[in-house]
């Protein structure tokens, strides 16, 4: 389970107002196309369980080697301090622990890159399907989804768009909203990537006189 603090990022990290611009700017991209564009914000695509142990660890570690001959009064040749540094690792590692697991950016440092894009690929296709983006009449749906936590965007379309597209600019698109969130400015850089997106699709998938608006135009997920 997600923590507090992490759960918080998704609410935090657009506002009222960003969120109905970035609705507004999804009604316009699909006002010339029959995608269904989707754009999710969830506040982390994974808990990260072995962040929190090694960073409990490497912060506790040194600590306890410092104050082992202070609290203990002997110097570090004396056996007597090893059960001393036990004792302060345990009570260290436990504090350090829950600092790690509840500090978002000190969490970061303990997960490589390779196990954020496993986790946030793995996380956008559940959300996928768990909100029946595949389900669209013509399979044209197509999912912007940003994970705050781990700062990672992924795009996902259904088959009937990845079946027509030869050319399919989604990491261009992807890089845009990264270094637009880096930049504080994920609002306008969600609602140009939308507009990109509707571009892409309004070729080969314009609008139907009969199209409905079958999506949400935006998700905000815990």
């Amino acid at each position: 389970m997600l923590n507090l603090k992490m759960k918080n990022l998704a609410k935090t990290f657009l506002t009222q107002t960003e969120q109905e611009k970035i609705k507004a700017a999804v009604t316009q991209a699909e006002s010339r196309t029959s995608g269904e564009i989707v754009p999710l914000v969830a506040s982390a695509s994974y808990h990260y369980p072995v962040a929190d142990i090694l960073g409990g660890a490497t912060l506790a570690f040194p600590v306890s080697i410092i104050l082992t001959p202070l609290v203990s009064g002997f110097f570090w040749t004396d056996p007597r301090n090893m059960w001393v540094f036990i004792c302060l690792f345990i009570v260290l590692f436990g504090l350090s622990y829950i600092i790690t697991k509840h500090i978002p950016w000190l969490k970061r440092l303990f997960i490589s890159s390779h196990e954020y894009d496993a986790e946030v690929r793995e996380a956008s296709l559940t959300s996928f399907y768990k909100n029946r983006l595949y389900e669209t009449r013509d399979r044209t749906g197509v999912l912007l989804f940003i994970s705050v936590f781990e700062r990672k965007v992924w795009i996902l379309a259904d088959s009937g768009i990845d079946g027509k597209l030869t050319e399919k600019p989604w990491q261009g698109i992807v890089d845009n909203v990264i270094q637009g969130i880096k930049r504080g400015e994920q609002c306008a850089a969600i609602c140009e990537a939308v507009l990109q997106i509707g571009k892409t699709l309004q070729t080969h998938f314009p609008r139907k006189p009969d199209d409905t608006d079958e999506l949400k135009n935006l998700m905000i997920s815990e």
